[in-house]
């Protein structure tokens, strides 16, 4: 059995690829609590939180429907993300999460949670210089999918784009295209 204790003795040092996809069969195989593991992802030592932030996105992205009870906490620890390691790891299970080919019943629950807090610090993200490239362009992505609930969301995402793009790196201009273009313009 592997517990919270356990798991941090294990990610309290370097781990590679390897080990993260070990850890993650052994935590689905023991039925983790994820409410511990998100509990990890902002532990005082960031490079613990980075390494429970990859296990926890390798855990989600495997099957996030396992972990469907979940998701509510995990939704109101988001904004609490402010490990910069971390962060892209909760930029992409949001870009997950949010997507249009989630599953039905992640569609469903997320349907029930307010998601505001969420679409507040992927903005905080978008906005703050000092946040990396690639966390940005998630953010961006994630709160694509966000606009077909919240409509307001895309106008606003297609001016963060369109400023972040002026003098962007290849990365944020690739994503910013592919996410102007799929932003649905606003009802007249």
């Amino acid at each position: 059995m592997l517990n919270k204790q356990e798991l941090l003795k294990q990610i309290e040092h370097t781990i590679g690829k390897p080990r993260v996809l070990e850890l993650t069969a052994l935590m689905r195989k023991h039925h983790f609590p994820l409410t511990d593991l998100i509990d990890l992802t902002f532990h005082e030592d960031k490079n613990v939180s980075f390494r429970a932030s990859w296990l926890l996105e390798n855990i989600l992205l495997k099957n996030t429907a396992e972990y469907i009870d979940y998701l509510s906490y995990l939704i109101k620890r988001f904004p609490d993300a402010n490990n910069p390691s971390s962060q892209r790891h909760y930029a992409n299970i949001m870009i997950r999460l949010t997507s249009p080919k989630a599953n039905k019943a992640i569609k469903e629950k997320l349907n029930g949670v307010d998601m505001e807090p969420v679409i507040e610090k992927l903005f905080d993200w978008l906005i703050d210089p000092k946040v990396l490239v690639a966390v940005k362009c998630s953010a961006g992505e994630a709160l694509m999918h966000l606009s077909k609930r919240y409509d307001w969301i895309a106008e606003e995402l297609a001016n963060q784009m369109e400023f972040l793009m002026k003098n962007g790196t290849a990365a944020i201009q690739a994503r910013g295209k592919m996410i102007l273009g799929k932003l649905e313009p606003p009802a007249p």
